[in-house]
């Protein structure tokens, strides 16, 4: 990209004849900035605005959009508290959904911040939990970044006498006096403490990678610019650069205790199970875990099964036995294939998250977020980078789940590479199961140790105290699905218990 537009030195100062002159090349720079950006589609650009009530957040996200193109920005002002649909789901979840594609500007206004702040000053969460949703914000902000997101972040301050001239100014007027509102005169009276806590929001997630860009509102024009030309400046840097800076070398922020599991090949693959006895237990089971999801503690959880395992394990087959114990108004089956267009160009997990179920459901991952350590990992469709950094992005994603009410319940069915052979010779004889085979599962079984190898590496690493892997031999079908349905209805009846 040729990268010669930039503003003139001039320092923004309070001056109309200085906005009257900078505002129109500022739009030009804007826009040819944006286009090149759609160009490109290297990267995506979220910016934040937030700040205290009246600070003037939604002025400046207005005046963005008139200078640039508004059909190429998404904005978000999310409504405070969080609607009942997105109260069923974890917190982050309703800004995943917003999260903007490759070549795209999304603009929130207070973000992630505003329920953490909220809740915080109302009393609903202690200082440790309010701590804890600063980590958080600075987990998702770091997996943004290595997921080529620019994030811009504006805190435009006031202090508490420009706060009370404000008002004052606005209820001396008739026709200005509708735009104070009692949360205005809530802050005013609060200030010192509002201050303090935002204060501690402002310094927890002012990193190197997402920092905070704090703007005085000396008076609206003032702020306008400032906001313009910073943005202006990263876009442009970035457009002239091939990758966004990497965070990789900070430490987590949180360390799942995970659980050891020694080598697949020491399974025991000869177990199974009579095909008269597994007809009674199958029965017995499935009756099970029917009245299980059809008992009243079960619509306050959600229940996510995920299965992987080699090609031809039988992950379908247990599937279908789960589906028909349930009702199939609160079950879903979500197969997971190669990523379309839409998704390559938003962060890996967008996919995942968008699809969390509601409470009172049970939804099954027929392959799941765990190919960008599998499939990903061993084809070389991402750097080792990337699939290194995905366990720690997993495990903060399933803990997220399982603290709004989740049960998350994960699954690898494993059969030895001789029985593959021979269910892959049987799939291609029989000609309702052809579709099944297809020449990447053939392809698979040259790489059959990569596999087993980063299998064990994924279960070392992400098998949690909070979400367990549980790995079922599987070379005798009957035996599996036994063993996937009991436990199944054993974690279900563990939860519904705690509820």
């Amino acid at each position: 990209m040729h990268c010669e537009f930039t503003l003139s030195e001039t320092e923004f100062e309070i001056s109309r004849e200085i906005y009257k002159r900078e505002v129109p090349l500022l739009r030009e720079y804007l826009l040819n900035a944006q286009f090149e950006l759609v160009k490109q589609k290297n990267f995506s650009v979220i910016v934040v605005i937030a700040g205290l009530e009246g600070s003037g957040k939604a002025r400046t996200l207005n005046k963005l959009t008139e200078w640039m193109d508004p059909r190429l920005i998404q904005t978000h002002a999310l409504r405070s508290p969080p609607s009942d649909e997105e109260n069923e789901r974890p917190p982050m979840w309703r800004y995943w959904r917003k999260l903007p594609p490759k070549g795209h500007i999304a603009i929130f206004l207070g973000g992630w911040y505003t329920e953490p702040l909220k809740q915080r000053l109302g009393g609903k969460i202690n200082h440790d939990e309010f701590t804890e949703s600063i980590k958080r914000i600075r987990d998702f902000e770091r997996m943004l970044l290595d997921e080529g997101v620019l994030i811009l972040k504006y805190w435009l301050r006031f202090d508490e006498a420009q706060q009370k001239e404000r008002i004052e100014k606005l209820e001396s007027n008739e026709t200005t006096s509708w735009r104070i509102t009692s949360e205005d005169k809530i802050v005013l009276k609060r200030y010192r403490k509002i201050r303090k806590v935002f204060d501690q929001m402002l310094e927890g997630t002012h990193t190197e990678f997402a920092p905070w860009e704090v703007i005085e509102n000396r008076s609206t024009k003032h702020r306008e610019l400032i906001v313009g030309k910073n943005l202006l400046e990263a876009l442009k840097k970035q457009l002239c650069q091939t990758n966004l800076t990497s965070a990789e070398t900070l430490p987590r922020l949180y360390a799942p205790h995970v659980c050891r599991i020694g080598r697949l090949s020491e399974l025991d693959l000869s177990q199974s199970i009579e095909k008269k006895s597994y007809k009674k237990k199958i029965s017995a089971l499935q009756e099970r875990l029917g009245r299980l999801t059809k008992s009243p503690a079960f619509r306050n959880l959600s229940v996510i099964c995920v299965f992987e395992g080699p090609d031809a394990a039988g992950k379908g087959g247990c599937i279908r036995r789960i589906a028909q114990a349930v009702d199939s108004r609160i079950m879903s089956v979500i197969p997971i294939a190669a990523p379309t267009d839409e998704e390559i160009a938003r962060p890996y997990l967008w996919r995942f998250w968008r699809n969390l179920p509601n409470l009172g459901s049970l939804t099954v991952f027929d392959r799941s977020w765990y190919g960008r350590v599998l499939v990903e990992r061993i084809e070389g469709f991402c750097s080792e980078k990337d699939w290194s950094r995905g366990y720690d992005e997993i495990n903060d994603f399933e803990l997220q789940m399982v603290s709004s009410r989740f049960l998350v319940i994960k699954f690898w069915l494993h059969i030895s590479k001789d029985e593959q052979q021979r269910r892959f010779d049987e799939r291609s004889k029989i000609p309702f199961k052809r579709f099944k085979l297809t020449e990447e599962d053939w392809r698979n079984r040259d790489k059959w140790e990569s596999y087993e190898q980063a299998a064990c590496d994924m279960f070392n690493r992400t098998s949690t105290d909070f979400a367990p892997w549980t790995i079922v031999e599987a070379n005798d079908k009957y035996f599996a699905r036994i063993k996937v349905l009991d436990t199944v209805c054993n974690h279900l009846e563990a939860a519904l218990k705690g509820k």
